[in-house]
């Protein structure tokens, strides 16, 4: 009888024994887990902002892309307006000097 106590004794150590190393190994599993989970979320969010100021950098350049264009169409619809209307220009140019020259003589004149 005293054997049979003994060896239930022992087999309760060993099961709690099993079940001390059980709840170890679930303990750092969850640890490691959480750890992993911890590091690619934080990897993720890393790749997330790359991504976002990469889009930024890029908008960035098209918006400025477009820009200069703009600015080289304008320049040149410039040119083309003064180059179509040069006659219109020039004789403007010429009554106002007129104008300016009449207005000065009217003064001296006087």
């Amino acid at each position: 009888m005293k054997q049979i106590i003994e060896e239930v004794l022992r087999a309760e150590e060993k099961v709690a024994a099993m079940l001390r190393q059980a709840r170890d190994k679930a303990s750092e599993i969850g640890r490691s887990a959480d750890k992993d989970i911890s590091e690619r979320m934080n990897d993720a969010r890393q790749k997330g902002l790359e991504m976002a100021r990469a889009a930024v950098e890029d908008a960035k350049k098209e918006a400025e892309r477009i820009g200069q264009e703009k600015l080289e169409q304008a320049d040149k619809e410039k040119d083309a307006l003064l180059n179509n209307n040069r006659d219109a220009i020039d004789h403007l140019v010429d009554n106002i000097c007129k104008v300016i020259l009449t207005t000065e003589c009217d003064k001296d004149a006087k």
